[in-house]
């Protein structure tokens, strides 16, 4: 099996300006995401972003850039783009991974890629990590996973899913009997996939959630979903965030 990665990257953010280019323990954000990647037992690391202050960046510290246009809506589309650049087959694996996830274990690259390349029924591919507590549970920015007997995936939302009738009712209710799964939001593709999804209109489900991978489902492609192999701390989106990143390197 081979695979590729590739790390969408935009300079524009609503929670924090310049987001790639925030420079922490001594190398940019965009450069531990690519370092991270390096790790896995992907063939190509490429930073895709339609920005030079970042495809320069990259490029100083080595990395491999690939720019794309300024108007694309999704990282998925940002994806289709470099497949489509690089000529990559239909049956090419390419795994999206956040331009904001420095602490992103390598071994969940992997994992993800070969999940995909094992389900032979699956177009796509990602992760997910059980849910103990009620915060994320109940949190709508904690989007949730539902699957079916096989590990694909039946539905995403950000309601809390699938809701314990029984445990719920009561004034203490026990959170981790619901079996909850939060989404992981690492995807691994088949290029073929990548090409019919910049074609389809936004579902409707998919405008109701805000979240592209129901347009998928709605299209009929299965998608395979497994726990992660090691917890993936959580991206960086404030710079709260660039603190708990900075701490976690240094301890």
């Amino acid at each position: 099996m081979t695979f590729h990665v590739v790390i969408p990257a935009r300079f524009a953010s609503t929670r924090l300006a310049g987001k790639p280019l925030i420079e922490f323990a001594g190398k940019t954000m965009i450069e531990h995401v690519v370092r991270a990647a390096k790790q896995s037992g992907a063939d190509k690391v490429i930073v895709a972003t339609d920005d030079e202050r970042i495809a320069k960046t990259v490029s100083a510290f080595g990395g491999e850039v690939c720019m794309t246009r300024p108007d694309h809506e999704s990282g998925t589309d940002r994806l289709q783009e470099v497949a489509a650049q690089y000529g990559w087959a239909d049956d090419q694996i390419v795994v999206n991974v956040q331009g904001d996830e420095p602490l992103i274990p390598p071994a969940v690259i992997d994992q993800v890629a070969l999940n995909l390349a094992q389900a032979q029924q699956a177009s796509a591919a990602t992760l997910c990590w059980p849910i103990t507590h009620a915060e994320p549970l109940f949190d709508p920015n904690s989007v949730k996973v539902v699957c079916d007997e096989q590990g694909l995936a039946l539905y995403f939302s950000r309601a809390p899913i699938p809701w314990h009738r029984d445990s719920f009712a009561s004034d203490q209710p026990d959170v981790s009997r619901a079996g909850a799964m939060r989404h992981i939001g690492i995807y691994a593709y088949r290029v073929g996939l990548l090409h019919q999804f910049v074609q389809w209109p936004m579902a409707a489900l998919e405008n109701i959630e805000k979240l592209e991978q129901l347009r998928i489902l709605a299209n009929g492609h299965r998608m395979h979903v497994a726990p992660a192999c090691q917890e993936v701390p959580a991206g960086v989106d404030t710079q709260e965030d660039v603190a708990r990143v900075v701490q976690l390197l240094q301890s």
